[in-house]
């Protein structure tokens, strides 16, 4: 949205109106000025007043004052200043001819204001009092009249007007102070609400990389391996290479199933119609049994519940499962485990999940709190070549839902993962 101009605020229908007003009133005591000229004075009269109208017209159309902000310098030789002493000039020839034209003192004490501005604008004025106030006192009072009218007329008219115009500008630059204020709020909702379309963007972007990581590619992963013992099995062992082929079958089922959620961005495939326990209880006999024949040992992955299982919000749901499955696959790709135990424990305001291993726990390599069974072992110490996705995408997850992860476990004997997400009373899924 385009802020609108100073000059475009200065120029609203009130202030048109206000302009239209003052170009009436000038005409008519103009007017009146030279039909109540004495005797004698008609003709010099009409021709000063007259005279005082074209230039006044001359000048409207030249300053276009009306189309000023009040925020704009005014009050320079040329045209303002120019313009007004040129009308001040007539008015007071006009002024010499007929006493009536004292009454164009008003308007044209306010067109000063507006033309040279609140400076320049009040000097005018006050010159403009000082001669009608001396032209009442020399010429107009005579011996015994009250003289008060004369000065008080012209210097409260003076008054008035330096008032008026000031009280106008000040609503105009306060409306126009109001409409920068909206304009700066526009754009400030505008710029947040793009912050926020790009911080969902990027928040979108590494769900999908961990959704990813800890399905497809674990899937994937599996199916490779799967073949590869199926390959070394042909001719040999032509049962167990069907029977490795068929597994890998039953792997890419559920890689495309969980594909095809991620896509549709729905809870993971493992908790379609069940609950969470039973989702895990899932992933643990595919890890157990997956991939039989390419480990140099049996692994038996076993899942426990502690305290009143209920449901859970589903971002923690899934969330819970994505690490189940990422931790159990790091678990058999890595850590040379026989066994491996899930806990999924329920508590007044939280819910934690354990997942331990008997394998080799912390490497030599590893830096101090990450495990040698975790993918990301290499990254998360900083080690060259790290690639690993795995533990940094669990902490991701925690982070985002401001839980907690741990990681221990000495060398060679196994790794606990534990990972604590709070649950507000007002998410309990009903």
């Amino acid at each position: 949205m385009t802020r609108p101009s100073p000059s475009a605020a200065t120029s609203s229908p009130a202030t048109r109106g206000l302009v239209v007003g003052l170009d009436l009133l000038l005409v008519v005591l103009v007017v009146i000025a030279v039909v109540q000229a004495p005797p004698g004075a008609g003709w010099p009269a009409a021709l000063a007043g007259g005279v005082l109208l074209a230039g006044y017209v001359a000048g409207r159309a030249a300053v276009r004052v009306h189309e000023r902000s009040v925020d704009t310098p005014r009050g320079t030789w040329w045209p303002d200043l120019a313009w007004i002493v040129g009308l001040t000039v007539v008015w007071v020839v006009l002024l010499w001819l007929s006493p009536a034209a004292l009454w164009v003192a008003f308007p044209l004490m306010i067109l000063q204001m507006h033309v040279l501005g609140p400076r320049r604008g009040v000097v005018a004025v006050v010159l403009t009092a000082v001669v009608t106030v001396a032209d009442g006192l020399l010429t107009r009072s005579g011996p015994g009249e009250p003289w008060t009218g004369y000065v008080l007329g012209p210097l409260l008219g003076a008054a008035v007007a330096v008032g008026v115009v000031l009280g106008i500008e000040a609503f105009v630059r306060e409306a126009q102070n109001r409409q920068r204020t909206v304009d700066e709020l526009t754009r400030a909702r505008r710029h947040l609400a793009q912050a926020e379309r790009e911080r969902a963007v990027t928040d979108e972007r590494a769900r999908l990389a961990r959704d990813i990581h800890d399905t497809l590619a674990q899937s994937l992963s599996a199916i490779e391996l799967l073949l590869r013992a199926a390959e070394d099995a042909v001719g040999s062992d032509d049962a167990r290479a069907r029977e490795l082929v068929g597994q890998a079958r039953s792997a890419a089922r559920d890689g495309l199933a969980e594909a095809r959620r991620v896509v549709q961005d729905l809870t993971p495939a493992d908790l379609d119609r069940t609950t969470l326990l039973g989702a895990l209880r899932r992933v643990a006999e595919r890890t157990a049994a997956g991939r039989d024949g390419t480990r140099s040992r049996p692994l038996a992955v076993t899942v426990h519940a502690g305290g009143t299982p209920r449901p859970l919000p589903v971002p923690l749901e899934t969330a819970l499962l994505r690490i189940a499955q990422s931790a159990l696959a790091n678990v058999d790709e890595h850590a040379d485990a026989s066994r491996a135990e899930v806990t999924l424990t329920y508590a007044p305001g939280s819910v934690t999940l354990r997942v331990a291993d008997d394998g080799v726990g912390l490497g030599p390599a590893a830096a101090p709190g990450v495990p040698a069974s975790a993918t990301a072992a290499a990254t998360a110490s900083g080690g060259p070549g790290a690639r690993g996705f795995g533990l940094p995408a669990m902490r991701s997850r925690v982070r985002e839902l401001g839980g907690e992860l741990a990681l221990e476990g000495p060398a060679g004997a196994g790794t606990v993962l534990t990972v604590t997400l709070p649950v507000r009373p007002e998410e309990e899924a009903r």
